[in-house]
C-alpha cells in the first residue's frame, strides 16, 4: 500500500480514540500545511464515521481547539471524528503578513485571497472546502457524506459562510462567538481590503449576515453562542446583525447569550459538548 500523502507529527490514543497531527504539502496553499484529526473508538470497527470540521480563531493554530476546548470526550463518546486546520498559510514570505496579530499570518479568514500578493497563498476558503476533505476523507475512516462544520470567532465566521454557501456538503453549522458582519466591523474591513480589494461588493460572498440578505439559507437550525462579557462583542462580533437577518430569512437559529462569559476558550470549552451534541444530532440522528 503506497504511504499517506501526509507526515505523521505524532499519534496519541485519546478517549480511547486516536488524536493525531500532521503535515502535508498543500495544492491550494503552495506551501506545507498541518491539519489534525481525532477518530473516536467506534472508527476502527464500525463503517465510516461522521467528521465535523473544526476553524479556530485568529492568532490559533490546528491544535488550539483539541487542546483547549475539551471537545474530544464527547466527540468519542457520540463516536463523531473531528478535523482541525491551521488559521492561515505560514512562511509564505510576504511584506507585512506578520506585522499585525489580525492580519496575515493566523488570519486567513478561510476565503482566497483575489489580490496579489496574498492571492499566491492566502487561499484557505478551497483549502477548507475542498483540498483538506479529500485528503482526510480518502486516509481515514470518514464519512463525508455526513459531514459539519464549526468554528469559534473567525473560525466561526468561517464555519457560517461555508455551512451558508453549501449546505449540501455541511450538514450542520455551529459556532463560538462569530464574526458574523466582517465587512461592517474593523477586523473584516481590514483584511477583505487587503485580500479581495477596493470592491465591497465581492466581500458580501464572506459575510454571514450579506449571504442570508442575498438568499442563501441552510435547512437545519445554526447553533451560536456568545459571551455578554466578551470583550469583541460591541467592536466586532455584533451577534444582533446575525439575528435580525436569520429572523428576515426565515433561517433557523439559535442564539444563545450567556452572562459573564468572555471570548475565550474557558467560554468555549464551557459549551464545547452541547455543539458536539447538535452536530451529532444532525448528522447521526442520535447525541443525546
Amino acid at each position: 500500500m503506497a504511504a499517506p500523502p501526509f507526515t505523521v507529527r505524532s499519534e496519541s490514543v485519546c478517549h480511547g480514540g486516536r488524536v493525531g497531527f500532521y503535515t502535508h504539502q498543500s495544492a491550494a496553499l503552495g506551501l506545507e500545511a498541518r491539519f489534525a484529526v481525532f477518530m473516536p473508538p467506534n472508527a476502527a470497527a464500525n463503517a465510516p464515521v461522521p467528521v465535523v470540521y473544526v476553524l479556530a480563531g485568529l492568532t490559533c493554530t490546528e491544535e488550539t481547539f483539541f487542546i483547549k476546548a475539551h471537545a474530544l470526550q464527547e466527540a468519542a463518546r457520540l463516536g463523531v471524528a473531528l478535523v482541525a486546520t491551521d488559521t492561515s498559510p505560514r512562511g509564505a514570505g510576504i511584506e507585512g503578513e506578520d506585522t499585525d496579530w489580525d492580519f496575515g499570518t493566523g488570519a486567513g479568514f478561510y476565503l482566497d485571497a483575489t489580490i496579489a500578493p496574498w492571492s499566491s497563498h492566502y487561499r484557505m476558503g478551497r483549502y477548507i472546502t475542498q483540498e483538506l476533505p479529500a485528503l482526510v476523507e480518502a486516509h481515514f475512516a470518514l464519512d463525508g457524506t455526513r459531514r459539519g462544520i464549526m468554528g469559534h470567532s473567525m473560525g466561526g465566521h468561517g464555519a457560517l459562510v461555508h455551512g451558508l454557501r453549501a449546505p449540501q456538503v455541511w450538514k450542520s453549522v455551529s459556532a463560538f462567538a462569530p464574526i458574523v458582519h466582517p465587512t461592517a466591523v474593523p477586523w473584516g474591513q481590514k483584511a477583505f481590503a487587503n485580500y479581495l480589494g477596493p470592491d465591497k461588493q465581492a466581500w458580501r460572498a464572506y459575510d454571514a449576515v450579506c449571504l442570508l440578505q442575498d438568499g442563501y439559507r441552510h435547512p437545519n437550525p445554526i447553533l451560536v453562542d456568545q459571551g455578554l462579557a466578551d470583550q469583541f462583542l460591541e467592536r466586532e462580533l455584533q451577534p444582533w446583525h446575525l439575528r435580525d437577518a436569520a429572523h428576515k430569512a426565515q433561517q433557523p437559529l439559535t442564539l444563545r447569550e450567556h452572562a459573564g462569559y468572555d471570548h475565550s476558550y474557558w467560554f468555549v470549552q464551557s459549551f464545547a459538548a452541547e455543539h458536539i451534541r447538535h452536530h451529532a444530532r444532525l448528522l447521526t440522528g442520535g447525541g443525546a
